[in-house]
């Protein structure tokens, strides 16, 4: 009896399961399927022409991560990125007993990103760390110089009323470095601080002896550390103006904040890391006498206010001027080159050409991509829809290849509706929205070997099917820093085109070069062309 409803309840589930699955639309193959002999899964190859667009100077204030240093790029140029930030005070309207007071100390401190898998502890406490998004040769000595700025950060565009949030460009080096002030602030006798700065992994270890005489260690994990001038210090925070250390917007319009200034020494080659400098701060370390004893005390600035990303972008490969130059909008291009920072993007067009009316097949051109048009008559369930982008091992030699790549609608400069999906969390989470897709994947030698991006865009492709009124937008293609910032920032050129560029790219100091569309049949690369797949259903 138990045996028999048991066996009646199994239909019944199925039955359950299946219609759930249909409902939800999971973007997979098979995933709008009846489930009956009445369906077909088909997949074909639909048309997509792309090409490189350069990207002029670009809105990089208040990143939440920077490139810092020079890294030299085969395969697109070399890019030196400086940086400028505000200080903000810890503690508003702070008194000091100037006629006791003496600075020990001034340590600016930043950490670095450094990879918490491969941190190796010792039997003595000691860590051993490797650090994380460094780019170039290993420990690379470059100068490096902190600067007081006397270039006044606004919070607010004068151009808009005050409207609107002030812009600053990659491209405003010299507007910065004309207004630095006096000599650089890093002028410690040690020349890893300065002369022959690099980028150390070690850990900081401080060991202290308190007043009864016991010593106390205190480990931190590797950080750019420099002693700066304590005269300097001295004179500029513990003997300011009282109306200067009142708040902190009167303190940034006093002190407008450190000037960072790196380059390489004599031609060699330098190191690039990506740094968040907000999370840096300034710990002044001075005593006062406080009832005949010398109280030792700290007050800090920490890096935060509004920021600005300088990028200089030189020595370009001339296979990448070339590329960008001769871009080609209406056949595509062989190889799409996509840098970050002040770089370069691609633009897709799917479907190909409209030269037909409303089937596809016949009539005059209605503007409507004729592939398209084909799909909507015929009213196909679209279960899955792929973009391929393979990348061009050959170019990239021994380049940095970015991690991940992101398409975007470039017609309206906002998300595409693939890109909403949530469900796909990583525990990096510069890997959620996985399905979504845009990260880079080693491919099986049954594959054809190499590595490859590749995007769903099942439910955008969905929508254009089934609503007549939906617009076929060109898509945009960039390297990303952080698939999950959607942000987009300005162009400084407001004449030209596109006026606008995903902020996260802005971030990314790197480059990539990958297969377009338009490569010859005889060609050996022709199998790695860029791809637009769709798998739909239909009836028989």
């Amino acid at each position: 009896m138990l045996k028999n409803s048991f066996l009646k309840t199994i239909p019944f589930l199925l039955f359950v399961v299946l219609f759930y699955s249909c409902d939800k639309e999971i973007n997979a193959v098979g995933a709008d399927l009846i489930g009956d002999n009445s369906f077909d899964i088909v997949k074909n190859e639909y048309s997509v022409v792309s090409y490189n667009q350069k990207l002029g100077p670009i809105q990089s204030n208040n990143l939440e991560t920077n490139p810092f240093g020079v890294y030299n790029n085969p395969s697109f140029g070399t890019t030196n990125a400086n940086f400028v930030t505000q200080l903000a005070l810890v503690t508003a309207a702070p008194v000091f007993d100037l006629t006791t007071a003496k600075i020990k100390s001034v340590v600016l401190s930043i950490p670095y990103f450094f990879d918490k898998t491969k941190t190796v502890t010792d039997s003595n406490g000691n860590n051993t760390y490797v650090l994380d998004s460094i780019y170039g040769p290993e420990k690379a000595k470059m100068k490096l110089s902190v600067y007081e700025s006397g270039y006044y950060m606004r919070d607010l565009d004068p151009d808009s009323q005050f409207s609107q949030a002030q812009k600053y460009y990659t491209n405003q080096f010299a507007d910065f470095n004309q207004l630095k002030i006096g000599s650089a602030l890093n002028d410690d006798p040690n020349i890893a601080e300065n002369s022959e700065f690099f980028f150390d992994p070690a850990e900081h270890v401080v060991t202290t002896t308190g007043t009864d005489g016991k010593t106390t260690t205190t480990r931190s994990a590797p950080a750019m550390q420099l002693n700066l001038n304590k005269d300097f210090f001295m004179s500029k925070v513990l003997k300011a103006p009282t109306a200067a250390l009142a708040t902190d917007a009167a303190f940034k319009e006093y002190f407008r904040g450190l000037f960072f200034n790196i380059e390489t020494i004599n031609g060699n080659p330098g190191d690039l890391a990506m740094i968040n400098f907000r999370a840096g701060k300034i710990t002044i370390t001075y005593t006062e006498t406080v009832n005949s004893v010398d109280t030792e005390k700290t007050f800090v600035l920490n890096l935060t206010g509004n920021t600005v990303s300088l990028l200089n972008q030189s020595n370009d490969n001339q296979n990448y001027i070339n590329g960008i130059a001769n871009a080609d909008k209406v056949k595509g291009d062989p190889n799409l080159y996509l840098k970050g920072g002040e770089g370069s993007m691609s633009v897709l067009k799917l479907f190909g050409e409209d030269k037909y009316g409303v089937d596809g097949v016949s009539g005059a051109p209605n503007g409507v991509a004729d592939q398209l048009d084909i799909l909507r008559k015929n009213k196909y369930l679209i279960n899955e829809a792929d973009l391929t982008f393979n990348l061009n091992t050959d170019a990239m030699g021994n380049s940095y290849v970015p991690q991940r790549i992101y398409l975007y609608d470039f017609k309206n400069n906002q998300i595409i509706i693939d890109y909403r999906e949530t469900s796909t969390v990583s525990s990096n989470t510069k890997n959620n929205k996985y399905i979504f897709g845009g990260i880079l994947v080693k491919k099986s030698d049954a594959e054809g070997g190499g590595s490859s991006y590749k995007f769903r865009i099942t439910n955008h492709i969905r929508n254009l099917v089934k609503y007549a009124d939906s617009t076929n937008v060109d898509l945009g293609l960039v390297v990303t820093e952080d698939i999950n910032k959607s942000s987009f920032y300005s162009l400084r050129d407001k004449t030209g085109f596109p006026l606008k560029a995903p902020m996260a790219s802005v971030m990314n100091p790197l480059g990539t070069i990958v297969f377009g569309n338009n490569i010859a049949i005889d060609d050996k690369n022709y199998n790695k062309r860029l791809k637009f797949e769709i798998y739909y259903t239909k009836t028989n």
